[in-house]
């Protein structure tokens, strides 16, 4: 260490700027910054170095003169200038070059839509703003391909045998990339399908590029070599977009020393958790360099070595908050969404909630609510004096938990005054009596709650939602909550510490004495990294260990090199080698160490000269997942090397005021008044930097450090360590006693509760099935269910499932009733015992308690098998006419009776179809069982989840508030369905409501509804009577399903989250037709009705209501395959518009989200080439608001194969509303091989394929709304417009950033 020099760890932030400073002599010095404040300085991290080195050094360093950097030892810095540029998309204009026929493929992306409850289907902007389409194209060698393709094989870089179907077109492509540099665009991101694996063309487009003038040209081959084409492409994207805005920032941080920091050792910190120097730090690894820091800050400061007790931090800022873990290595992740943009990089698994100081209260329909939306910075909390909403930090001053004579005066419009406990508190006196008036017309013998007991309830219900993200994130890798330190750092966290750690079962929470400003502390403790990766594409076998070893040492080498370029000595480099393995046939890959080669025999089988990866593989895949398949190969799908360059880290000993310890008590500065659970307790206030080794604080008290506030609550004991940092024990104790009657505040807390029970079934079922469905595409939902068989919570996985499950549990209650018993569990799928097709398998097991002969609450999930037989592979039969066709037939079958697993009798019936003509059993009995397993083992997670609720609370009280859920749920209904009739009674001047909807599936067969609303008391009756009798083919619908389609309009139609459950349709009467389309009889085929009238149904209702224009109302299901391989997708369209938007493009609707598989996945497995994938424009409805377009979608079939579609909207097109113009109705062509003929297959058809066939697939466009604008002009800039995803009208939902595993997961579930 260069001790008579200054060492300086920034945290560049969004809104602050943290700097820890080691000074001449080690003195230490933090301070903090807003991070742009223009009329005082230009760049805060510069200032405060500035700033210290002046004050330190009592020299004037004028803040316009380049800084003299003699005195500088090294800066270390982590910036959220990548991450705010995207989040506000102010980065490089750029241009994507990308394969012909793919223009719009990073558009379409995986096709779903983020939150299906939303109508208006709001999409983050793609980056680019200009696409050049390069003619070449690379596609997969195939020994089974049946066609002439006159090409030679090549070799890519994975091994793995490549044709170059089509040559660069160079001429065609410098004259393309000169019409972008004419448009002043000088940042280009290259994207070619294969490119992972044969790099060939994009080197030539990058080196045609630099000669023509671009500055920034990232290649997807470089900036992440990874198969699955859309991932790369955004990663690629995001880097051509990012890299110049870093550079750009770093240029001006460097003028403002002097010689431009060349002498200064300045390294910037990575998303991984790494530092790298300056020329190194790129777009697509910059996304989480500040928050990056904390969890190296924590890891460093909090995990013991010895005890080895793993940690989660907790890092609650103002507008969010990031949970992480960590037991002694980083975990990373490798493909994350931040921002709506999917980026492929090495990343800390940081978790970012919607869930901060700043985060915003509501009471809605007897909820209390919190967040996920903020107030920010301006105008902030309602206590910061600038108009702002109530807040969470508004209830901690409310009560008392805030000190105003402890913050800086810098609030109100001048920024001179202190925060207002007068204004926040008349704010919840009005909001108190919103809530206590609700409750009054809910229960008029409610006690008043008071405005304490109000703002405590905020508090509750916002730890409850941040427990849940944890729980996530260690359950979802099979790890106890409990058995966790909780280290909080971040400004708002530590007054939330001990409470989530109370309600989360851990007895510790940790609090470093620079908890305020970790992140920049972490940077102080973290090492040089330099990752290099490869795609390898092979099988972990003995014989393709010496190429693995070869490609590990190639890549230990290359970061070797790297960071002995920048100084390290071999003795300060280690290295971190891993492989990316997963079971051949699955998507599923882990990133793998290697056990310690000692510890292994060196002669025995796999194991390589680097270790045994694959004892780490399989370890691994037994504690995430519950199960391996030992049969199965597994898949190298690339190899990774990190080098760690071991730098001098700053001192972490005792700080100066713990340097002495004491055994007196530790004096208050002050005694306030702080509410706890129970009343207002008299508290303690004591100063951090007072506060010396040893010191023990019994609470209820108050530390304040310079930027933080930690609330130590009743029945804690805080410690101050001999390094001066803040050791609480957290006594669990007894939770306080629950009245069964309605409270307010534990509804809100319940309905948590109970959809957490839901998701944590839902990761369950994900981590121990078998199949891709299930695994991977997340295509199945959990629920739990009432005595009655009413449903309580329901986890928004599938919208056809919602109302469904209710139906079939109920039909169990009422055929088996008394026969269920303790161990059982009942497999059904039949339409009549509440199925929606025969493929959606669901498992019921109901819960006993002790001396309970009945059961107390049932739990019931529903997954998709990908095949139960039937006379089709994917038991998804376009021609069907009767339901033995579609797969096998489950009613009340007792799949676990006793405890016991019915192997085999469950075998039997999945066999049992091919006793029908044409018919086949299961072609995939292996995966039945594991999924089958798997959901059974969901539902037991769920009894476990249950019975610890009612060990908490009571019996009587968990069932009570079942049904207080279930009648909140109502009462938002009701409340929708009133305002609805109060709107048509003031446009039509009468009192009495009935709405209209009509509409047709491709038949003729006609859906007609009429919805009589009752004003008086909020109640509807659904009406379909005049819908056409059941049809001889599969369009019939299940009753479940019209149930599943009017809960999901009617929650689209409020607007807001409200419980999914029972309650929902208890202001409804559905009346339906007996042997109609929607309620069919028993043996009638229902495949195409669950994907196709489930869609039209919820087109009527949204007629009905004239909330927006009809959708593309279909799914486009697609299947192809032979005896040996099969395939099955559905393919997205356009969105309906409605009142006050356009209908969203390429993109999932209502009753469906499912997600489509990437097209290098699809051209590797599958014998078929993908000629083209990208937006149909003008097949949107004109309008006012125009409607959303479809998608063309090209297949060439590399061999003989059978082709079945089963679409709608082929005939009838999806309707206009209010004077807007109907969409374009798809189409099924088949253009035959070799300049044959070109056939229309219609909506329905199964159809023998031959090698050099091409599908063309055209998906329908969405209704416009309102009458279109005369102008061509206006037309044309919109129709140019739907290539962008500018549907972002407003930035509320770029407020925060959601991200990591657990968001990932969500969102994908919440996606299907």
């Amino acid at each position: 260490m260069s001790g008579n020099k200054f060492q300086f760890a920034i945290d560049r932030g969004g809104t602050f700027t943290d700097i820890y400073a080691r000074c001449p002599g080690g003195k230490v010095r933090v301070m903090k910054l807003l991070s742009e404040d223009p009329l005082r300085y230009a760049d805060a991290p510069r200032e405060g170095i500035r700033r210290i080195m002046e004050q330190e050094l009592k020299e004037s360093f004028p803040i316009r003169d380049p800084l003299d950097t003699s005195k500088i030892d090294f800066i270390r810095m982590g910036t959220t200038v990548a991450t705010n540029a995207l989040l506000e998309r102010k980065g490089e204009r750029m241009a994507l070059v990308i394969t012909e026929g793919f223009s719009d493929l990073l558009f379409i992306g995986n096709q779903s839509r983020p939150k299906i409850f939303d109508l208006k289907i709001e999409l983050p902007e793609v980056l680019y703003e200009e696409v050049v389409e390069v003619s070449e194209r690379v596609i997969p060698h195939q020994d089974r391909c049946e066609m002439n393709i006159k090409s030679s094989i090549m070799q890519g870089d994975t091994n793995e045998k490549l044709l170059v179907w089509k040559q660069l077109d160079e001429t065609k492509l410098a004259k393309d990339l000169r019409q972008i540099y004419n448009k002043g665009i000088r940042s280009l991101a290259v994207v070619l399908l294969h490119s992972y694996t044969y790099p060939e063309h994009e080197n030539r487009i990058g080196v045609i590029a630099k000669k023509m003038g671009f500055t920034q040209i990232s290649l997807s081959s470089q900036v992440m070599p990874m198969v699955k084409v859309v991932p790369r492409g955004y990663t690629a994207c995001v880097d051509a977009y990012l890299t110049p805005c870093i550079k750009t920032y770093l240029e001006n941080f460097k003028a403002g020393f002097d010689k431009n920091l060349s002498k200064i050792n300045l390294l910037f910190m990575q998303s991984d958790g790494g530092l790298t120097p300056i020329n190194k730090f790129n777009g697509s690894r910059a996304i989480l360099s500040g928050p990056a820091g904390g969890v190296v800050g924590y890891g460093v400061t909090t995990y013991n070595k010895i005890d080895k007790i793993p940690v989660i931090g907790f890092d609650m800022g103002g507008t969010s908050t990031d949970v992480s873990r960590y037991d002694g290595n980083y975990e990373h992740v490798f493909e994350t969404t931040t921002a709506g943009v999917t980026i492929q990089a090495p990343q800390l698994d940081i978790n970012t909630v919607a869930a901060g100081g700043g985060s915003m209260l509501f009471y809605r329909s007897g909820l209390f609510v919190v967040g996920p939306e903020s107030a920010g910075a301006n105008p902030g909390p309602t206590c910061y004096k600038k108009g702002g909403p109530l807040t969470v930090t508004d209830a901690n001053l409310c009560l008392g938990r805030l000190l105003p004579e402890f913050f800086p005066k810098i609030f109100g419009e001048r920024e001179d005054e202190p925060l207002d406990y007068h204004k926040t508190r008349l704010a919840f006196k009005d909001l108190t009596k919103l809530v206590n008036r609700f409750m009054a017309s809910q229960n008029n013998k409610h006690a008043d709650y008071s405005i304490e007991d109000v703002a405590m309830g905020y508090i509750k219900v916002a730890n409850e939602a941040m427990c849940r993200p944890i729980r996530a994130l260690t359950q979802a890798k099979g790890h106890d909550a409990s058995k966790h330190i909780l280290a909080c750092f971040g400004g708002a966290g530590g007054q939330h510490a001990c409470s989530i750690a109370r309600m989360l079962g851990m007895s510790n929470v940790f609090i470093h004495r620079y908890s305020g400003i970790l992140s920049a502390y972490g940077m102080a403790l973290a090492d040089v990294v330099h990752e290099a990766q490869e795609p390898c594409a092979c099988a972990y076998t003995k014989a393709n260990l010496n190429h693995i070893d070869t490609r590990i040492d190639f890549l230990v080498k290359k970061c070797r090199n790297e960071l002995s370029k920048q100084g390290f000595s071999k003795d300060n480099i280690r290295f971190e080698t891993y492989l990316n393995m997963r079971y051949e046939r699955t998507d599923c890959s882990l990133m793998c160490a290697p056990t310690s080669i000692h510890s292994v025999d060196k002669n025995a089988l796999n194991v390589s000269m680097f270790g045994d990866f694959l004892t780490t593989f399989n370890k691994r895949y037994k504690t995430e997942f519950g199960f391996d398949i030992p049969d199965r190969p597994i898949m190298v799908d690339d190899v990774r090397v990190r080098g760690i360059g071991f730098l001098e880290h700053v001192d972490t000993g005792p700080s100066e005021s713990s340097s002495q310890s004491s055994i007196d008590k530790p004096r208050s500065v002050t005694v306030t008044n702080c509410y706890f659970e129970g009343g207002t307790r008299r508290t303690p206030v004591y100063q951090l930097d007072s506060l010396i080794s040893h010191h023990v604080i019994t609470g209820p008290a108050l530390i304040i450090n310079n930027n933080s506030t930690i609330l130590i609550e009743p029945e804690c004991v805080a410690r101050i360590t001999d390094d001066g940092n803040i050791d609480i024990t957290v006594n669990i104790g007894q939770r306080k006693q629950v009245s069964d009657e309605l409270d307010a505040i534990q509804l809100s807390i319940f309905s948590h509760r109970f959809m957490s029970i839901a998701e944590q079934m839902g990761r369950v079922l994900q981590r121990t099935a078998i199949s891709t469905n299930i695994k991977e595409r997340l295509d199945f939902s959990c629920a739990l269910f009432g005595p009655d068989g009413g449903l309580v919570s329901n986890a928004p996985h599938i919208p056809v499932h919602l109302g469904a499950m209710q139906e079939a549990v109920k039909y169990q209650l009422k055929v088996l009733g008394s026969q269920m018993k303790h161990g059982d569990s009942i497999l059904s799928n039949h339409p009549c015992a509440g199925g929606s097709h025969l493929p959606d398998l669901t498992v019921i097991t109901p819960v006993f308690a002790p001396n309970h002969k009945e059961p107390i609450f049932f739990l019931a999930n529903r997954g998709h098998h990908a095949d139960i037989g039937g006379s089709t592979p994917g038991s998804m039969p376009p021609n069907s006419n009767h339901i033995q066709q579609e797969g096998a037939v489950f009613k009340s079958f007792m799949l676990v009776q006793d405890g016991v697993f019915r192997e085999r009798e469950v075998t039997e019936q999945l066999m049992e179809p091919r006793k029908y003509p044409g018919c086949s059993g299961t072609r995939n009995l292996h995966d039945n069982l594991a999924d089958l397993r798997a959901q059974v083992a969901s539902n037991r997670k769920g009894i476990g989840l249950v019975l610890d609720l009612i060990a908490s609370y009571g019996l009587n009280v968990v069932q009570a508030y079942m049904k207080h859920i279930q009648d909140n749920a109502e009462v938002a209904v009701r409340q929708l369905l009133k305002q609805v009739a109060q709107g048509n009674a003031a446009e039509s001047g009468t009192s009495n409501c009935v709405l209209y909807g009509e509409d047709r599936m491709d038949d003729g067969s006609k859906i007609k509804l009429a919805v009589k609303i009752g004003y008086e008391h909020g109640t509807a009756e659904f009406d379909f009577t005049g819908t056409s009798p059941m049809v001889a083919n599969n369009l019939n619908a299940p009753r479940a399903i019209c149930y599943s389609a009017i809960i999901y309009c009617l929650r689209s139609l409020v607007g807001h989250d409200i419980p999914l459950n029972q309650g929902c349709l208890t202001p409804i009467v559905i009346t339906i037709p007996k042997w109609s389309l929607l309620d069919p009889e028993e043996n009638a085929a229902v495949v195409g009705g669950n994907v196709t009238t489930s869609q039209r149904i919820v087109d009527v209702i949204m007629q009905a209501f004239q909330a927006c224009a009809a959708s593309q109302g279909c799914m486009n299901n697609v299947t192809f395959g032979d005896e040996t391989v099969g395939y099955y997708e559905t393919v997205a369209g356009g969105a309906g518009a409605g009142p006050s938007w356009h209908g969203q493009s390429g993109v999932h609707s209502h009753m469906t989200n499912t997600r489509i598989t990437d097209p290098e996945i699809l051209e590797l497995r599958y014998p078929c080439i993908l000629n083209c994938f990208h937006l149909k424009l003008g097949t949107g409805g004109r309008g006012k608001f125009r409607g959303g377009d479809g998608i063309l979608r090209e297949i060439i079939f590399r061999k003989d194969m059978l082709l079945s579609v089963l679409t709608e909207r082929r005939i009838f097109a999806p309707y206009g509303l209010q004077g807007g113009e109907p969409a374009k109705v798809g189409s099924n062509l088949l253009v035959k091989a070799n300049g044959g003929p070109i056939v229309n297959l219609g909506g329905k058809n199964s159809i023998k394929v031959s090698a050099g066939d091409l599908f063309r697939l055209q998906t329908p466009g969405g209704g416009g709304y309102g009458p279109p604008p005369e102008s061509s002009v206006e037309v044309k800039r919109k129709a140019r417009a739907k290539r962008r995803r500018i549907s972002v009208e407003d930035d509320s939902i770029l407020s925060h950033v959601n991200r990591g595993s657990v968001y990932d997961f969500i969102s994908q579930a919440e996606a299907h």
